[in-house]
């Protein structure tokens, strides 16, 4: 025989050369080479069958080579016995063996692995290579059995062949519905396709099928449970099938999994999560001791070790897990898991490698993407970290991560070289976005409804005190609002922090912020507090942090008029730092305040000789050179700047196309050569305004500056100051600029200017920006739009105390009161050249325009007819105009020997002042003239109203009494009229009473008379509700005709009743007004206890 079981045991029985039968114990297995030294002897005729169980046994005892060793030996020898046909279950039995040699090989080799070194072991790939070729050497054979479709599907679920995979398991399927493997793999496709709910339907089929199926069913049910949300089932499951297969590593890994994400959970207490933790860790170290071939396992033990800080063996999982990792998932988790230790470790350019190495197969992994946006800048390619995050964030898919905006939007908010102005502040808006992104998902996160709160990343990125500080510097110049909010919420998390103990810097800042709010009390306390916090700190920037904020608290004085103070406090800092310019520079301010300006110059020319290069300080020494009216100085000193220092300082630019433009409209050489070197003066300071603008284009003081000239028509002619050009004078007539088209002019470049001065506004909160524009409408002859900006600039910015504005005021008030011809408005031109005069009591120039608007005034009213005037104003004109007189007189007479105005123009207006007054008593007269009989004529006619206004009240009063009497008329009818209805009430009441004595006796007669006719025909009866005193009962008729006698509605009754009733006369009552008033009366009826046959007899 050629081989047969024996029936007593798990033996095989083969036939060696016809006469001997050598028994096969499966259970005590000779060695490998022994067995296949009997199955190879040329006279053993054992089948295929007999090969593979050998085979299959050697497998089932651990040993794959010596399964592999026996499978392999049995294709030369059924070669040589030309008996290839029986080769199929061989070949079967060979790919298998590689599939599950394959399930323990690598995927991929890592050439440069540091730790889990398999450089010369064989991959996935290369085992699945020979298992197709088994196959397809099955095929060759013509091998069609189950097992060839199982193994080959097998093969496809392996290599990701879904579909063919899925056509073989179905296949088989379709002859042996109950095909354990066949059940599984299709099961397990399912489950990769996403299709949980027939996948689990699948799994729980294998497992009614066979309990003890490996691997287990209960596996599968568990995954597709979690997947559709039922977490406890799930575990459930997984925790069953550890019970069943206590030897089997995936229930143990995925219940360790389902432990360490509990152990996250924020809600469980601290003693629940800590147990969590341990069971859960123990468990992945036991599946990973089971399987070390598992790429599950190992991630999961290296995030373990990678926390303990156990870099090396945490290094060796992570490499286990990258070259083991059959899905892309936890390639790309080994992967990161690599990049985190080797970036713990230092060793950046192995970080980098594995941060791309992940995102290039999962582009939109967050941590893949923000580690290697770290590792982009610590090589200082902040570029290139931007183009990572902006990647993650932005569509298509994009990703939800608070950590990768936030670090996209310091990144953003961070200063990169080589990158323009606008590209800056473009940047700056996208991190703002940003930030203001992160703000909202937080705030909604703290607003959730389930009571769970911000996630733990939420909560400590909003609790970040530098983000909130960061995004007050973005806000810095753009919205003060924003960056005190910021700032609030930084300085609330510093003292939570810290315990109460605030960071100075934010209360320095803070302060800075109520000081420029114009709060000085508020800023001083900040100021004093963040002194205090910084005397408890020990490190090294205490002492910068104490001088930056001693300076801030000496301004704040400054601003507060504390003076004393703000000088000690200066003092103070320049005793610690000597070389603080900054202070030397406010004490000179100071001075020059005081009218000190040697002691101020001596101090800046300290400051100077200490930090001479220092922008800052040459720019205060240009302005103090210039307010103390030292212009050539101020001109070499400025040009020195540009030319030694910086060619680019912008404020140096702007001073010098101020004092050129100073200096060019203030010239009064009207000679040939002058005018055109004023003209080159103007066009140089055009000139420096517009590089000014092309280094800063934000610049709004260069703007102004721009919009000056274009107003006042500086490159042109000056608003005709100016001789026009020498072609323009050619021709005659044609050539000359007409004084219509100059207006035109004047207009236009006003309007121009208001343009720039509306944008400069928006950028600059400035009184000199509301001062030009008052300007400019002025030059508009739009009087009361200039008065506007005017007041805007003296109350809001200089507090009435800027003799120019005053002065632009009084002018616009003169010009509005020749316009209108209004005494009042220029009582208000001359109240406020009088506060001018005020601040500058020996300015004469003023005084000369306080005479000349007096004088004005006179001559404005006297000019008015006597209808638009008024007696009160003319008496105060007058005053006015003898008080311009003593002015006008005194200016005349002044001995000095340069003043600003002509004394042959003041004797003039002295003299006509005195010709111009002669008149006062005349004027004074016919006005007292002219408003008697005006006054008479309202006399007159307000006593013509009081007497028609008597005469009406007369004629009310009689209307009134004559109104009284008829009430009092009606009111006596209508008390008569209900005394007579409650007599005829009472007639009919009694009248009534004796009806119901005499009805029963009446009824009762007509009842007897009734029953004795017998040959008329009966009367139907009719039912009828009868209202009583005591109650609403029915009555109701009984077939004999008898009833109550109280309660009878009968055909007699209706008979005896006239078709017609009388009606009873309605007797009128005080309510009844009010109800007809109310609106229409419904009728009512109301029943007596009785009727009667009286009751028709009623009048």
């Amino acid at each position: 025989m050629d081989g047969a079981s024996h029936p007593s045991g798990r033996t095989i029985d083969i036939e060696l050369g016809g006469q001997e039968i050598i028994t096969i114990d499966l259970d005590t297995l000779d060695t490998v080479d022994e067995l296949l030294d009997l199955l190879s002897d040329p006279q053993c005729k054992a089948k295929a069958w007999v090969w593979t169980v050998v085979a299959t046994e050697f497998w089932r005892r651990g040993s794959l080579e010596a399964a592999e060793k026996v499978a392999t030996a049995a294709i030369p020898v059924f070669t040589a016995q030309e008996n290839t046909t029986a080769l199929g279950p061989i070949y079967s039995l060979l790919a298998n063996i590689k599939i599950a040699h394959a399930s323990k090989a690598p995927k991929v080799i890592l050439n440069d692995a540091r730790q889990d070194i398999m450089r010369d072991t064989l991959t996935k790939g290369d085992y699945y290579k020979e298992a197709a070729t088994f196959l397809n050497s099955g095929a060759s054979v013509g091998y069609n059995e189950h097992l060839a479709f199982l193994t080959r599907g097998i093969h496809q679920l392996a290599t990701r062949a879904m579909a063919d995979a899925m056509a073989s398991f179905n296949g088989v399927l379709e002859e042996k519905p109950t095909n354990l493997i066949a059940l599984m793999g299709k099961g397990r496709i399912q489950y990769a396709q996403r299709n949980y709910t027939e996948a689990l339907k699948t799994f729980r089929r294998v497992l009614e099928l066979n309990p003890r199926c490996l691997p287990d069913p209960r596996i599968g049910i568990g995954l597709c449970l979690w997947a559709l949300g039922h977490r406890e089932k799930a575990k459930a499951a997984w925790q069953r099938s550890l019970v069943v297969n206590p030897d089997e590593w995936p229930a143990q890994l995925l219940l360790g999994l389902e432990a360490l994400n509990a152990s996250k959970n924020e809600t469980q207490s601290e003693a629940e999560r800590t147990k969590s933790y341990t069971s859960g860790t123990k468990m992945v170290e036991r599946a990973f001791k089971t399987n070390q071939k598992s790429a599950a396992a190992a991630n999961a033990l290296c995030e373990l070790f990678l926390r303990k800080g156990s870099y090396d063996r945490a290094l060796k999982l992570a490499e286990r897990t990258i070259q083991f990792a059959d899905t892309l998932t936890v390639l790309t988790e080994g992967y990161i898991r690599a990049g985190r230790v080797s970036h713990a470790e230092g060793s950046l350019p192995y970080a980098t490698k594995y941060y791309s190495s992940a995102t290039e197969g999962q582009p939109k992994h967050v941590i893949g993407a923000i580690g290697l946006a770290q590792m982009q800048m610590q090589n200082d390619e902040m570029a290139a970290a931007i183009h990572t995050l902006d990647r993650l964030l932005q569509a298509p898919n994009p990703q939800t991560s608070v950590e990768a905006t936030v670090m996209l939007a310091s990144l953003r908010a961070y200063p990169r070289p080589g990158v323009s102005s606008s590209d800056v502040a473009q940047e700056r808006a996208k991190a703002r976005d940003l930030f203001d992104r992160v703000v909202k998902v937080i705030e909604v996160e703290d607003a959730r409804a389930n009571g769970h709160g911000p996630s733990r990343v939420s909560r400590s990125i909003g609790n970040d005190v530098d983000m909130h500080a960061e995004i007050a510097r973005l806000w810095q110049g753009e919205n003060l609002d924003r960056v005190g909010r910021s700032l609030k919420e930084a300085l609330r998390l510093s003292e939570a922090a810290g315990q109460g103990q605030a960071d100075p810097r934010l209360l320095n800042n803070l302060g800075v912020l109520k000081q420029f709010d114009g709060r000085f009390g508020e800023a001083r306390e900040m100021y004093e507090a963040a002194l205090t916090c910084v005397t408890t700190l020990t490190s090294g920037d205490a002492e910068g942090m104490s001088t930056s904020i001693l300076y801030n608290l000496a301004r704040v004085y400054e601003d507060e008029g504390r003076d004393d103070l703000a000088k000690d406090a200066y003092e103070k800092l320049l005793l610690r730092h000597p070389e603080y310019v900054d202070a030397k520079v406010r004490q000179a301010h100071m001075l020059t305040s005081l009218n000190r300006h040697n002691e101020a110059h001596d101090l800046l020319k300290q400051a100077l000789a200490a930090q001479g290069s220092n922008l800052n300080v040459r720019a205060y020494y240009t302005y103090f050179l210039i307010q103390a009216n030292m212009s050539k100085v101020a001109k070499e000193f400025v040009y020195a700047t540009l030319k030694d220092h910086d060619k680019h300082d912008v404020y140096s630019l702007c001073a010098s196309g101020w004092i050129m433009y100073h200096q060019s409209r203030e010239s009064r050489d009207t000679s040939t050569k002058g005018t055109d070197e004023r003209k080159r003066g103007f066009q140089r300071s055009t000139e420096f305004y517009e590089k000014a603008l092309q280094l800063d284009p934000c610049c709004a003081f260069a703007a102004q500056g721009l919009a000056i000239v274009t107003a006042e028509d500086a490159l042109g002619t000056l608003g005709g100051a100016l001789a026009p050009a020498p072609g323009a004078a050619a021709g005659g007539a044609s050539g000359a600029v007409s004084a219509a088209e100059e207006m035109q002019k004047r207009l236009k470049n006003a309007r121009e200017a208001l343009d720039v001065f509306a944008k400069v506004r928006e950028s600059l909160s400035d009184g000199s920006v509301y001062f030009n524009m008052g300007h400019c409408y002025y030059a508009c002859d739009e009087f009361d739009r200039a008065i506007e900006s005017y007041e805007t600039a003296s109350t809001r910015f200089y507090k009435g105390q800027n003799v120019p504005v005053l002065l632009c005021l009084c002018r616009s008030w003169y010009a509005k009161a020749t316009k209108d011809q209004s005494f009042p408005a220029m009582s208000t031109a001359l109240r406020y050249a009088q506060m001018a005069l005020h601040i500058q009591s020996n300015d004469k120039a003023v005084m000369y325009n306080i005479a000349m608007i007096q004088q004005k005034s006179v001559e404005m009213l006297f000019g008015l007819p006597t209808n638009k005037r008024t007696l009160k104003d003319l008496k105060r004109a007058i005053e006015h105009g003898n008080n311009a007189q003593k002015l006008f007189a005194s200016l005349a007479a002044d001995k000095a020997a340069a003043v600003p105005y002509s004394r042959d123009l003041a004797d003039q207006r002295r003299r006509y002042g005195d010709i111009m007054l002669r008149k006062s008593e005349e004027h004074l007269a016919t006005q007292k003239q002219v408003e008697a009989d005006i006054q008479a004529k309202m006399d007159s006619a307000r006593q013509k109203r009081q007497e028609e206004r008597d005469r009406l009240e007369a004629l009310e009063r009689e209307k009134m009494e004559a109104l009284k009497k008829d009430a009092e008329k009606l009111a006596e009818e209508r008390r008569v009229a209900r005394e007579q209805a409650l007599e005829w009430t009472r007639e009919v009441r009694m009248e009534s009473d004796e009806e119901k004595e005499r009805k029963p006796k009446k009824a009762r007669k007509q009842k007897a008379d009734g029953s004795g006719d017998e040959a008329e025909p009966p009367k139907k009866k009719r039912r009828g509700k009868l209202k009583r005193g005591g109650g609403g009962g029915e009555q109701e008729d009984g077939a004999d005709g008898e009833a109550e006698p109280a309660a009878i509605f009968s055909d007699e009754d209706d008979a005896e009743r006239p078709k017609k009733r009388v009606t009873k006369k309605r007797v009128i009552r005080d309510d009844d007004d009010d109800e007809a008033a109310a609106g229409p009366r419904k009728k009512q009826f109301k029943s007596k206890e009785m009727l009667s046959d009286t009751d028709d007899e009623m009048p």
